[in-house]
């Protein structure tokens, strides 16, 4: 048996993190972001087998694929199958796009779709997997629903609230400099206080003026306070302020930005590898 699923990138532009004593599914963060057209795209297939098995390859390479296969064993419980998994990422690792977030959940999908079990618990399987392995809080959330979204209240619904800023925009992506690995940020306490309190400010603005400038707005207030920025990415984000709106993809070393497409693409390709795609509004999805 084989399916295939879909799941967007997602780019978070600040977020408050927020971890449940006793639930994984009521941890999470809240923050604003958008999920983007180029993610991830999983072909499962299931085979009856004498031992449970799973192997996962990424972009054509055997992969530990720690995110997925966790969401995956979570999905089969004590099944007796052999499970090969082969996802295409459209973008980069550890650049802040969601991808083992796309990765995991566009593989549970398509799991769930082969298993005939409700697509809730997919998307339960891999938000569950990326908060407990550390590597994102709230990407699998928020490319489940696609669009421009503002993350109310932490987790998965019905604890987890998320509104949309309607509008459907192309999107620059930039990546700038080295990768940044989420999960050392997820397990420092000091840094996560900082951002904790920074991101609880700009939920609470963003809330009282839901736009798409306001989010990049204080995307960027969000970007200059938790201090995480290299400094070629805060060039890069200054110099395209008269062509439209940019800010640091959280976390990574890369820019997303909105406005003269074009010369956005122009401006940011002086600073790195620059990538157009556009906002994603259907969210997660079996193909």
């Amino acid at each position: 048996m084989k399916a295939i699923a879909f799941a967007p990138g997602h780019i978070s532009g600040f977020f408050e993190p927020f971890y449940h004593p006793a639930s994984l599914q009521r941890s999470g963060s809240r923050g604003a972001g958008l999920s983007v057209s180029l993610g991830a795209t999983s072909e499962v297939m299931v085979k009856p087998a004498t031992a449970q098995c799973i192997d996962v390859c990424i972009n054509g390479k055997k992969s530990s694929a720690p995110v997925t296969r966790f969401a995956l064993q979570s999905l089969l419980q004590d099944a007796l199958v052999s499970v090969s998994v082969n996802t295409c990422l459209d973008l980069p690792v550890a650049q802040g796009f969601g991808m083992s977030a796309a990765g995991a959940l566009s593989a549970s999908l398509a799991l769930a779709s082969i298993l005939k079990i409700p697509q809730a618990e997919a998307l339960t399987a891999a938000h569950c997997a990326e908060v407990q392995l550390r590597t994102g809080l709230g990407d699998v959330i928020a490319s489940s629903f696609g669009g421009i979204e503002i993350r109310r209240q932490p987790g998965l619904p019905p604890w987890g609230m998320i509104e949309h800023i309607p509008g459907k925009y192309d999107v620059v992506l930039c990546v700038i400099g080295k990768k940044m690995e989420t999960k050392k940020v997820l397990s420092d306490t000091k840094k996560l206080e900082d951002i904790t309190q920074e991101g609880r400010y700009c939920v609470k603005k963003l809330l009282e003026r839901p736009s798409i400038e306001q989010l990049f707005s204080l995307s960027q207030h969000f970007t200059k306070k938790i201090g995480f920025a290299d400094p070629k990415v805060l060039e890069a984000i200054d110099a395209v302020r008269y062509q439209g709106m940019a800010s640091m993809c959280m976390l990574g070393n890369s820019v997303f930005a909105v406005g003269s497409t074009s010369q956005l693409k122009h401006i940011l390709s002086l600073f790195g590898k620059t990538v157009v795609c556009t906002v994603d509004v259907y969210g997660a999805h079996v193909l």
